[in-house]
């Protein structure tokens, strides 16, 4: 008779919504899976994670068998807690842009962007915890005075699932603490000086414990990882390679790589995360990915399918049209107010299949564009790993190996998020020092035939436009790229 196998839980408290899957330890096989959707807006009452959490966990038929679970969650909210534990106000999540005067405040009292990246490896923009805080403290004082603790959203679920009672018990890992603003990865260590100078004070914040360690146990005595941010969990959970640059297509977009050693963009393009195995993510986040699919499909009238299908039925560089994909402001380059914008609209570009085209183009050279931020700060990488919703479609896989110029790796799809989480979980689990192994996954490599470096000096040169009225924080006008590598 076969010996049982032992399962683990991961969990993905994203934006949208909050998915559970169930695993093998050992290979990563997914057994059972549950989803639960969360509210729209860009702020949140934390209880409504609680209860999808709780909705998921039913959704995938529980935790009663399972040896371990980890949670990862979305970077960057604000979770304010008083003295007695309970939700101050809602969430602000990283999308959340009304604090980017205080971002641009923030930068000046320090000395300017290079003092920031010196700090904390990174430039807070409206994304980053430190500038909500700011906010709170300038915009609703009597809110701020009541706040005994901050968290991010991952944090608030792991000490929820734990027992949830003293704030002494609040725990983080070093990724999602290295999204704060007030946290250092080079040194380690919170900068409370910072968090002094955005909030006027210190709360509470949880300790930063180590990749493998535990935060706790669930009431009914199961294991709990110390979790992480979400793209620090989809980088364990694709096994990301020292030679790989992930590139994740979900609401926002982003590329980042795994390096051992710290970084420091004074541009404020490159954030220089720690991930969560003890190295390092420096990482570009775009505010508009997956997004300006589902508005070019809605314009269009058509669904996704149809919309690749018209995408690659026009030529490359759609004849000139070029979309500008800031639908909801931008973060890189930091345009928060910015809107999008079409250019090169002609009578012989006015069809549905130039739109499409474009569109598609248009949200992979922002992406592209992140590739060369990276490369810019040391951080080149040989290959793209493609993920996230929109890396589904057949037009990316088809339009982005000439834009990227390099060979794009396709997993199979699949909860990486979430399966990061759970390989943390399998790690805490194991209580020793080595990752245990990669869940290795199908995939396929997609390599460039032809390079449309074209294609990107005319979407820098539509870009431009926007670069031509500076927003507030890091100067946009550091991330210009007009080509890649």
């Amino acid at each position: 008779m076969p010996a049982a196998r032992t399962l683990v839980a991961g969990v993905d408290s994203s934006t949208q919504s909050c998915k559970v899957v169930v695993c093998d330890a050992d290979t990563g096989t997914v057994v059972r899976h549950g989803r639960a959707p969360h509210p729209d807006g860009t702020e949140v009452p934390p209880e409504a994670w609680w209860q999808a959490l709780g909705r998921a966990i039913e959704d995938a038929g529980g935790l009663a068998d399972v040896a371990a679970v980890g949670i990862a969650g979305q970077q960057h909210g604000l979770v304010c807690l008083d003295e007695d534990g309970r939700v101050v106000r809602d969430a602000l999540l990283w999308n959340d842009t009304r604090s980017a005067p205080a971002a641009a405040d923030l930068v000046r009292e320090l000395g300017g962007p290079t003092a920031w990246a010196r700090a904390v490896g990174s430039v807070p923009v409206a994304s980053f915890t430190v500038t909500k805080l700011r906010w709170l403290a300038e915009h609703e004082p009597d809110r701020a005075a009541r706040v005994a603790a901050v968290c991010l959203p991952h944090d608030y679920l792991t000490w929820r699932l734990t027992g949830g009672r003293d704030l002494a018990d609040l725990v983080t890992d070093r990724g999602d603490a290295s999204g704060t603003g007030y946290w250092s990865p080079a040194a380690g260590a919170y900068r409370e000086d910072l968090l002094r100078l955005a909030f006027g004070r210190t709360p509470v914040l949880p300790r930063v414990s180590g990749p493998r360690a535990l935060a706790g146990h669930t009431d009914r005595g199961t294991p709990v990882s110390v979790g992480t941010g979400d793209n620090m969990a989809a980088a364990l959970g694709l096994g990301a390679a020292g030679t790989d640059i992930v590139v994740s297509l979900g609401t926002s977009g982003t590329a980042y790589a795994r390096t051992t050693r710290a970084t420091a963009d004074p541009t404020g393009a490159v954030a220089g995360f720690a991930d969560a195995t003890g190295a390092f993510l420096p990482l570009v986040c775009t505010l508009n990915a997956a997004r300006v699919l589902d508005a070019a499909a809605h314009m269009l009238g058509v669904d996704h399918a149809r919309l690749a299908r018209l995408a690659v039925s026009a030529p490359p560089g759609a004849d000139g049209l070029v979309l500008v994909p800031y639908l909801d402001g931008e973060r890189t380059p930091n345009l928060p107010d910015a809107t999008g914008a079409v250019h090169g609209l002609t009578v012989r570009t006015a069809t549905p299949a130039h739109l499409a085209r474009a569109a598609v183009e248009g949200m992979l050279c922002g992406l592209a564009d992140a590739l060369y931020a990276l490369a810019v700060a040391g951080v080149a990488g040989e290959r793209v790993v493609l993920t996230g919703g929109a890396a589904r479609s057949a037009a990316v896989a088809e339009i982005a190996p000439a834009l990227f110029e390099r060979p794009v790796v396709l997993p199979e799809p699949a909860e990486y998020v979430a399966l990061g989480a759970a390989r943390q979980a399998a790690w805490a689990l194991a209580g020793d020092g080595a990752l245990p192994p990669t869940w290795h996954r199908p995939h396929t490599v997609l390599t460039p035939g032809r390079s449309d470096a074209a294609v990107r000096e005319r979407y820098a040169a539509a870009r431009g436009h926007h670069l031509d009225r500076p927003e507030s924080g890091p100067d946009p006008g550091a991330f210009t790229p007009a080509a890649p590598r």
